[in-house]
């Protein structure tokens, strides 16, 4: 008699007792048991509660469910691999036409991953590389296959050379479009260099309006508390600079409202233009980086690439979630399914 852990009853565990039949082949000789299918890859659990475990895992910590089913921990995260490559079993095969490509950090030291993902169907489906390198994209496309990579009609990715040059390569008929978060992020860091420079300009008394406000310059208007928007207002009424280039920050996203490109450009070209005698360096550095990779922003102008931007930045911070509440992942195979299945239906 066999015995395996089965879906419990209230707060009492159940066992299936069963017996398992031996066959003695007479073609090769070799005695085999029969397969179960009721049986997980762990053939103390069935599969059902396999699934359990990892249905639970999709909220909470292996810890946790470790402690509340009075399991090993790395027997709850086997059985939680084994639920999410059914999963991905289920999932159909991938056949993109609008991708997003964006990486993902995995350790300190400049360790990245990339993260492909169908902006149509709103999942991943690769993930994998040694680093940011073309090469390591290159991957993807060989694993999609040539037929499926002519296929791709948008890719959406930051302003990072070698995506763009792997793309180019393997996907020629893909329109480039540059992401609108990474281009607004690199606009708040530029903000961020006008603060400090202002800070470091300043002396005594003037300083306590910049000190400790990084958060609340580059946060949206919207998102900040009562006590931020009363923050924000003495900053801005304290130092002209400051306030100008927060304005001209928020202006900017208008950009991507257009639906024709010359109104983008003549948008543009008023902004840029607005900078001069404003002495704001990191502003002008920015224009000229909008002004080289135009083609990859302007591209969002037309209609059938009006796709959903928010997307890839959504995907990051669940993925960001999934390391914080994991304390890091060292099992790189079990990352790997965790961001593959973070956006599948649960079994």
């Amino acid at each position: 008699m066999r015995r395996a852990r089965d879906l419990p009853c209230g707060d009492t565990r159940v066992y299936v007792e069963f017996e398992v039949r031996r066959v003695d082949c007479r073609i090769c000789g070799t005695v085999k048991r029969e397969r179960l299918g009721f049986l997980a890859e762990n053939p103390f659990y069935t599969k059902r509660f396999a699934y359990y475990v990892g249905q639970r895992c999709r909220s909470s910590s292996i810890r946790d469910v470790a402690q509340e089913l009075r399991l090993d921990w790395h027997t709850v995260k086997e059985l939680d691999k084994e639920y999410m490559r059914a999963q991905l079993a289920r999932a159909p095969q991938p056949a993109p036409a609008v991708i997003g490509l964006d990486e993902l950090s995995v350790r300190k030291g400049h360790t990245y991953r990339i993260v492909v993902s169908d902006l149509v169907r709103g999942r991943p489906i690769w993930f994998g590389g040694e680093d940011r390198s073309e090469e390591s994209l290159a991957r993807f496309y060989e694993w999609l296959g040539e037929r499926k990579s002519q296929r791709i009609r948008l890719a959406v990715m930051d302003m990072w050379k070698p995506f763009r040059n792997a793309t180019m390569r393997h996907a020629p008929r893909a329109a480039i479009l540059f992401d609108k978060f990474h281009v607004m992020r690199h606009l708040g860091d530029a903000l961020d260099r006008v603060r400090r420079s202002e800070y470091a300009r300043l002396t005594g008394a003037d300083r306590r309006f910049i000190k400790g406000q990084r958060y609340t310059l580059l946060s949206r208007r919207e998102n900040l508390t009562l006590e931020g928007k009363r923050s924000l207002k003495l900053l801005l009424a304290a130092n002209q600079r400051l306030n100008t280039a927060y304005l001209l920050k928020e202006s900017f996203g208008q950009l991507w409202s257009y639906e024709r490109e010359g109104w983008a450009r003549r948008f543009f070209e008023n902004w840029r233009a607005s900078l001069k005698w404003q002495r704001l360096k990191p502003y002008e550095k920015f224009a000229q980086m909008i002004d080289r990779h135009w083609d990859g922003i302007a591209a969002y102008c037309k209609p059938e690439n009006k796709v959903s931007l928010g997307f890839v930045e959504g995907l990051n911070n669940k993925i960001r979630v999934i390391q914080r509440r994991a304390y890091g992942l060292r099992d790189e195979e079990y990352l790997r399914l965790k961001v593959l299945t973070c956006m599948l239906p649960a079994l």
